[in-house]
């Protein structure tokens, strides 16, 4: 066991809970089977986990009591805390953006004397101050589509998936996003990276790495290998290994999984054979 343990924050629940302990347990740690745990130590690896709400993440890992946090970008600049973001992590996507009954506004510009309320109050003031608007924000925590016509705002400021709901509530969205927003790991700003950062960050990168690409397999005639190559180049370059066949070899490379199906069409239509595609674990590039 390391000397000294690298002290990580996770989302104790809410949307980013459950996304954040599948990437941890797939980076390889150790994760709490109970809800009600607070702490967990894995010792092998040495990392000791702290479940948190995710709105007080930002502030025990600005102080420095916390090493590294798992949190969201709107929480990390609502919180004003002393971190900052390190790798995005690619879950818990939201947009930001302000609604109103129709005609009430079009435009950040059109805020200014207007009573909004949000449940992110330092990211709405703060973009407010960017665009020179002085407007009175009102911090609400849930139900923040009801202020308007409960007459406590006039504008919301609010995370917005479908729209359905604004909608129902008779407001619509205006202007541009205030902030897009996704999970994000946070370490102390300014501060030396703590010992086992590097380790922990590596491990986390490789999942993601392994989340976005597959490993595709084919058989191909010899003569039609560099055009093969040319559409799966793979990371550095496509492993080809020869076949008992006379004229084929075999091609292994990593390929975006996005682009995966219409590759391997293409591949067959090459004279590509045995054409297979597996999802990868965990990788170090």
């Amino acid at each position: 066991m390391p000397d000294k343990l690298l002290r990580l924050a996770v989302p104790n629940k809410g949307s980013l809970s459950q996304s954040a302990t599948d990437i941890l347990r797939e980076a390889g740690y150790k994760q709490r089977t109970d809800a009600k745990r607070l702490t967990l130590t894995d010792g092998e690896n040495g990392v000791e986990f702290f479940y948190l709400r995710p709105r007080d993440i930002a502030l025990y890992v600005g102080e420095g009591t916390l090493d590294v946090g798992i949190t969201g970008r709107d929480l990390l600049l609502d919180s004003g805390a002393k971190a900052e973001e390190v790798l995005t992590l690619g879950f818990g996507r939201s947009r930001f953006h302000f609604a109103a009954p129709p005609g009430t506004a079009s435009s950040v510009g059109d805020l200014a004397g207007k009573r909004i309320a949000t449940s992110y109050a330092g990211v709405v003031q703060r973009h407010l101050e960017d665009h020179g608007v002085e407007a009175t924000v009102t911090r609400l925590d849930g139900a923040v589509e009801s202020s308007v016509q409960l007459g406590v705002a006039d504008v919301i400021a609010d995370v917005v998936e479908t729209g359905s709901t604004l909608r129902n509530a008779g407001l619509e969205v205006f202007g541009d996003p205030i902030l897009e927003s996704e999970a994000v790991l946070i370490t102390r700003a300014g501060a030396q990276p703590p010992a086992g950062f590097e380790v922990f960050r590596r491990r986390v990168e490789g999942v993601l790495v392994a989340r976005s690409y597959v490993m595709m397999d084919y058989d191909i005639r010899t003569e039609r290998v560099e055009e093969a190559v040319a559409l799966t180049p793979g990371i550095e370059s496509p492993t080809v290994s020869p076949l008992h066949r006379e004229g084929w070899v075999a091609v292994r490379s990593m390929v975006p999984r996005d682009t995966a199906q219409r590759v391997m069409d293409e591949l067959w239509d090459l004279g590509a054979r045995g054409i297979l595609s597996t999802d990868i674990h965990a990788c170090r590039l």
